[in-house]
């Protein structure tokens, strides 16, 4: 497996660097981030980890409907298509995330200013809208512990403003697997309002069985200036999927004879035997919903920032718990239906001074969270019949606050950037419980911890920055890691935050007049990891590890070579352990759900009119454990190949694009993401074989 994995790094390092120290058009544009500092700044200045996801590669070649493809190019970060839009995405950075069952926790999400996570920690990809996306910021090591609890890293949205004249856009694409989305936008500028207005329906049958759905999003956003020294921006959007299918994970037997098919239910009585999934019709319906206002005032180079946000997420799923469990007095039954109102703010004052013959800018705040959920569990059967809503077997009120004052402290001078700050994290989880015929599990449970950071960069030359810095992370358990302890009896009022220690150094380089390297070297040492405990049916309950280690490595490089020719590589080596024994988990057991390394690379060319445009990219993965013990069959290493191409016309007002893509050129099997942990070793969701997309838009400018 070494030498296999070394081949796959090799040939993809091939297929995208190139030769990387030829001659070059033109240096890599730098860009200014907001994401770590809170205010404007070059990311080349900025002593932490930060890419940018420019609207380019968003658009490159893709429907728009899953951020995963445009993540792939970010070193540290791993971000799987689960092939299952009733889990949605599973994102890790720097392995904080990779046990998630369902969603993304351990690295926080932000749309616009506004939280993507819940106040406990819990977010959803899904309600990124990429159509409307100008970039993403994502952001990893000590910085993120300023963004407080489940900041493992931390993946920030910005979407484009309205402006200059009004458009039209639309969208059509289509690809294998009857896969078809359209989408229409809207934009522009009118008597100083700025306006976007996105709506967009995804359909698909699924590459796995039972995995079927059909996702509704819709986006509208306002940008307006009251003064000419404040701005304000409104947004609002709402993702709606009705029964979407859960293909569950499968074992290992099951991957090895059919990379399609579900788990056959060894109870079916049917000839031939239906999966679980097929059996219990497991599915999930989402109906979310959210609006939030930003508002910026500057008093010369002061600025004052508040934003409030509030919505609403319903969420009905139909899961495979068996009858003969559900009928037991500890457990909540088979189907999950809660309905959660949740809001929030955050308020900020920024000061810049002159300091020392530099510049300190100070930013103080306050960030508030809370939701309340209505929850409900009842049987997923009716007589003989599965599938359907039952008896109740839970009822109970869940409610989360967060409440995190914050201050942050930068002082630039010379060739000095030094950076120090703190933040206070408090989160309480309260539990009121109607249903008391399995006993009564109502209670509070409270988390504080306070997190320092401190970094440092020096600017060798103006071509070469040297970086460091330190921080103290909080994952606290979200709402859904407490639901269950052990075999499902009960709230785990047990289950401690996790706490830890993170250390960075790195580079930044711009080498010759073409290239521009990232490189960066870390640890994180963790106690009282979160880990999974039971997992089955698609509930999870978790446990406290004792300590674990990460230390890895990150390397980017982009290169404009000659002719339109670019370069991008994107590359993690991580050694992600277990540093003592807990359980039947013995010292340097690997975390399950992170891979020893990964690596993306595209060698891409457009035309010097940017009328047409083709790349090959590659993602590579090594190896990837599926629990804590490392027994079981681990999920093979692989390397795939994908082609795009592109073509764009402008006719008068017309501006048509068109593209074509192949992904999994040579046809590799492999498992594309993990259900870490699974109970019945159900772990593997298989990714797709060779498949293909294709699209047209045509842009009207009135």
């Amino acid at each position: 497996m070494k030498h296999s994995l070394r081949r796959n790094v090799i040939a993809a390092m091939v297929t995208s660097a190139g030769t990387p120290f030829i001659a070059a058009q033109s240096q890599p544009v730098d860009v200014v981030v907001i994401t770590g500092s809170r205010i404007e700044h070059s990311s080349f200045d900025l002593p932490a980890a930060i890419d940018v996801v420019d609207a380019a590669r968003i658009n490159a070649a893709q429907m728009r409907v899953n951020a995963s493809e445009a993540l792939a190019a970010v070193p540290g970060l791993v971000a799987q298509n689960r092939q299952n839009y009733a889990q949605d995405l599973q994102i890790s950075s720097r392995g904080f995330g990779a046990r998630s069952a369902f969603g993304v926790r351990g690295v926080r999400l932000v749309a616009d200013g506004i939280p993507a996570s819940m106040p406990d920690g819990q977010g959803q990809a899904a309600t990124f809208n990429l159509d409307a996306a100008e970039r993403i910021e994502v952001l990893r090591g000590p910085f993120s512990a300023m963004y407080g609890n489940h900041a493992g890293g931390t993946v920030v949205l910005f979407t484009r403003d309205g402006k200059g004249r009004p458009s039209v856009d639309t969208t059509v694409s289509g690809g294998s697997y009857g896969t078809r989305k359209a989408d229409i936008l809207a934009q522009g500028e009118s008597e100083g309002v700025g306006y976007v207005i996105d709506t967009s329906r995804f359909q698909t049958d699924g590459y796995r069985d039972h995995s079927a759905a059909t996702r509704d999003q819709s986006f509208a956003k306002i940008t307006v200036k009251p003064s000419p020294t404040s701005r304000m921006t409104v947004t609002a959007s709402a993702l709606v999927q009705d029964d979407t299918q859960d293909p569950l994970g499968v074992t290992w037997a099951t991957y090895q004879r059919d990379r399609r098919a579900g788990e056959t239910d060894a109870n079916d009585t049917a000839t031939p035997k239906r999966t679980l999934a097929e059996r219990y019709n497991t599915r999930k319906s989402i109906n979310h919903k959210q609006a939030g206002v930003s508002f910026d005032q500057h008093f010369g180079d002061d600025r004052l920032r508040y934003m409030i946000y509030g919505g609403n997420r319903q969420v009905i799923q139909y899961l495979s718990i068996p009858r003969f469990v559900q009928t037991a007095a500890t457990q909540s039954g088979g189907v999950i239906d809660f309905d959660r109102d949740f809001h929030g703010a955050d308020l900020n004052w920024l000061r810049k001074v002159p300091l020392a013959g530099g510049t300190l800018s100070t930013t103080i705040g306050i960030d508030y969270g809370y939701s309340h959920d209505d929850r409900q569990g009842y049987e997923n059967f009716v007589g003989a019949q599965l599938g359907l809503l039952g008896r109740l077997r839970r009822d109970e009120a869940n409610t989360v606050r967060s409440l995190d004052p914050y201050l942050q402290a930068e002082w630039q001078g010379g060739s000095w950037v030094l950076t120090a700050g703190l933040r206070h994290s408090r989160m309480s989880v309260g539990v009121a419980d109607h249903y008391l015929a399995n006993g009564d599990d109502s209670g509070e449970v409270n988390f504080r911890h306070t997190t320092p950071l401190l970094g440092i960069l020096y600017k060798l030359t103006p071509t070469l920055n040297v970086y460091a810095s330190a921080a103290r992370g909080f994952e606290a358990p979200t709402l859904n890691e407490l639901f269950y302890s052990g075999a499902g009896a009960g709230f785990n009022f047990g289950l401690r935050p996790a706490k830890s220690a993170h250390l960075e150094a790195g580079i930044k380089a711009y080498v010759g007049e073409r290239s521009r390297v990232n490189a960066a070297l870390f640890q994180v040492r963790t106690s009282d990891e979160l880990v999974v405990d039971i997992s089955g049916g698609g509930r999870t309950s978790y446990r406290n590890a004792s300590k674990t280690l990460r230390q890895g490595a990150e390397l980017s490089l982009d290169s404009n070579l000659a002719k339109g020719v670019s370069a991008r590589l994107a590359m993690t080596v991580m050694r992600a352990v277990f540093d003592a024994p807990f359980a039947d988990v013995v010292k340097d057991n690997r975390l399950p759900g992170v891979p020893k390394a990964n690596l993306f690379g595209e060698l891409a060319w457009n035309n010097t009119s940017d009328t047409l445009g083709a790349a090959i990219e590659t993602v590579a993965s090594s190896k990837i454990y599926v629990d804590d013990a490392n027994d079981d069959t681990p999920a093979p290493g692989y390397a795939v190949l994908n082609a795009r191409v592109q073509a764009r016309q402008n006719m008068g007002r017309w501006r048509l694009k068109q593209f074509v893509r192949l992904n999994n050129l040579t046809g590799k099997q492999y498992v594309g993401s993990l259900i870490v942990g699974d109970g019945n070793r159900r772990y593997y969701e298989a990714a797709p074989g060779r498949n293909w997309l294709a699209g047209f838009s045509a842009q009207y400018t009135f």
